[in-house]
């Protein structure tokens, strides 16, 4: 049966082939109906969830929300299997939950981005049905990091307003509700004072500025910015120099500022408090919107209410690449593989099988296989990258693995019968820098 076409919600074990494409975590997912009910969610969603393994208790929650149309929901359906959003989830002893909703060509995307029209009450049931399937009971209260990509970013900035004691962080790709509510299109939000203590990054293409279809992307990120600043909201703003609505390379700025705001705001591990930590203002580092060179915060000249504000110095640092370059430079190799095993199969081919972790920095392009020391292949022989860097897990329009996705297993056809040959793979990151290499 078609899971959406499911009538009750289902909570299923991920298996087969994307069983096979994971790191070293386990996926649980639930399904609900559309609504009956005139103020629930009028339409189905998914929701998948990742939980690393050896984590005793988990401090929160990655939130990796797609757009409008239904391209973007099928789209969301692999944001959990994504291994660079993966690491820094298990760096901080968090789950990474990815959302699909099942939006047919004819509705209204309102009626899931407005988080007020049942999607927001749908996504705390999930919480609630994931700590009751994982054993994981913290998921009933833990905080919550919010990335979100056009329609995803119209949710994020509401929730914001509706749960500010609840979401550590907030990055919006292209996408607020502030429009809308300024056009008396939705209804203006109320804004509590924890709502403009969020550390929040809007990040628009730049090409988007001067597209008539694309502008209201644009001025959602421009007005968010503005409005939270002129409150001493800690707000930046980082403009895709290479992008329209595509994410492009997106993700290399987004999970280093994601980073940097867990490590402020996260409870100490094992505090009994989920209260989250305010920022700490002696590290932020400050500049202009038009993108001087950023300097600490106690340094900078201008208006602070209309300067860009940035985490810290090693953040700062990232954000000044990238809105020079819409990307960001990686010096360090990844991690090697793990759990490298090694079979015969019967008609004498040799498989070998693998967990890997992708680089925090600059996550996964391919693998090398070495066999007796010589390269044996590069897998995937052509990494693709059609918004961004070519990887492993090649990325869609909306910063989600595309599919199929390729399981982490080679093998090796031409085996020798009765030969025992030295295999090794090695991870390569998507600046080209290989791991150690790991063997069976």
């Amino acid at each position: 049966m078609s899971l959406f076409r499911c009538l009750a919600f289902c909570v299923l074990f991920v298996l087969g082939t994307l069983h096979d494409c994971r790191a070293a975590g386990r996926y649980f997912v639930v399904e609900y109906p559309a609504s009956t009910e005139t103020r629930g969610l009028q339409m189905g969603v998914t929701y998948t969830l990742w939980v690393p393994d050896d984590v005793k208790t988990l401090r929160g929650v990655i939130v990796h929300q797609h757009g409008c149309g239904t391209g973007a929901c099928q789209g969301g359906e692999t944001a959990a299997y994504d291994f660079h959003w993966q690491a820094l989830a298990k760096k901080w002893d968090c789950a990474l939950l990815g959302p699909s909703y099942h939006q047919a060509e004819q509705q209204n995307c309102r009626l899931w981005c407005d988080p007020r029209n049942g999607s927001a009450a749908t996504f705390l049931k999930s919480l609630e049905d994931f700590a009751d399937q994982a054993q994981r009971p913290e998921l009933r209260r833990v905080p919550w990091c919010i990335w979100g990509h056009s329609g995803g970013g119209f949710w994020g900035s509401l929730m914001q307003t509706l749960y500010p004691e609840r979401i550590v962080a907030l990055w919006h790709r292209s996408g607020g509700a502030i429009n809308a509510w300024a056009k008396d299109e939705i209804p203006r939000p109320e804004f509590p004072a924890e709502a403009f203590r969020i550390p929040t990054m809007c990040n628009p293409g730049l090409k988007e500025r001067d597209d008539p279809r694309m502008v209201g992307a644009w001025t959602a990120g421009t007005g968010l910015f503005h409005l939270y600043r002129t409150q001493g909201a800690p707000i930046g703003f980082a403009a895709d120099p290479r992008s329209s609505h595509e994410c492009a390379d997106s993700r290399y700025l987004a999970i280093p500022f994601f980073d940097a705001c867990l490590e402020q705001r996260l409870p100490e591990p094992g505090s009994d408090s989920q209260t989250l930590r305010p920022v700490d203002p002696q590290q932020a580092w400050l500049s202009t919107l038009s993108g001087s060179k950023p300097v600490p915060a106690a340094e900078f000249k201008g208006l602070e209410n209309e300067s860009v504000w940035l985490p810290n110095g090693r953040f700062a640092a990232l954000w000044e690449e990238y809105i020079r370059v819409g990307s960001v430079s990686d010096s360090t190799p990844p991690p090697a593989p793990s759990a490298v095993r090694i079979r015969k199969n019967e008609d004498g081919a040799v498989e070998l099988t693998w967990e890997a972790e992708a680089d925090f920095e600059s996550g996964i392009r391919c693998f090398l296989i070495r066999k007796n020391g010589s390269l044996l292949a590069q897998y995937p022989e052509k990494p693709v990258g059609r918004y961004g860097r070519p990887l492993f897990q090649s990325m869609s329009y909306h910063d989600t693995p595309e599919k199929p996705l390729l399981p982490l297993k080679y093998v090796d056809q031409n085996a020798q019968p009765g030969a025992d040959a030295v295999y090794e793979v090695v991870t390569v990151n998507s600046v080209g820098l290989e791991s150690a290499p790991a063997k069976p």
